[in-house]
């Protein structure tokens, strides 16, 4: 069940970053960089620093750590190469998320901090559901930053993912 809903949490993800950067596509460079006053100031720090995390818990997760300077570190300071390292981070994560079984999910990930170079340890799937829960809470903070440039990427709900909406189809 764990794995399960792994897979579909990687499978939203994709989703949700394809409609979410169709959306940032329409806006004009400058306001992508626009300080709006975000936690990481524009649309692009929020999608770089999304993109930044991505790697880091899948490197953990995968057994190769990425190693960053700080957690707003920029990886591409175009959209275009940004846009598509997501899209190979984003098939990476459903690639991983595919191989996942219930049994790992019950075991412990440990890894040392960006933040705090100390070692940690979480349960696999508390570590899983904190990388998803990640994603979602900073695609949020996007898509009140499109809806400030008078953008809206639709419906956001994990139901309306296509995959689900098939599976439960009467």
């Amino acid at each position: 069940m764990l794995a399960a809903q792994a897979r579909d949490m990687a499978s939203y993800n994709r989703w949700m970053n394809q409609r979410l950067y169709e959306a940032c596509a329409r806006l004009a460079d400058g306001d992508r960089k626009k300080d709006c006053g975000a936690f990481f100031r524009s649309v692009h720090g929020t999608l770089n620093h999304l993109l930044l995390g991505d790697k880091i818990w899948l490197g953990r997760f995968l057994g190769n750590p990425v190693r960053v300077r700080s957690l707003d570190e920029e990886l591409h300071a175009g959209f275009d190469a940004l846009r598509s390292d997501r899209i190979d981070t984003d098939d990476a994560i459903v690639r991983w998320a595919s191989s996942l079984t219930d049994s790992a999910l019950m075991g412990t990930l440990r890894y040392t901090s960006v933040v705090s170079p100390a070692p940690r340890k979480y349960e696999m799937w508390l570590a899983v559901a904190h990388f998803f829960n990640h994603q979602t809470h900073h695609r949020g903070q996007v898509t009140t930053l499109l809806s400030q440039f008078g953008q809206d990427i639709g419906v956001t709900d994990l139901i309306w993912l296509p995959e689900v909406v098939e599976r439960n189809a009467s």
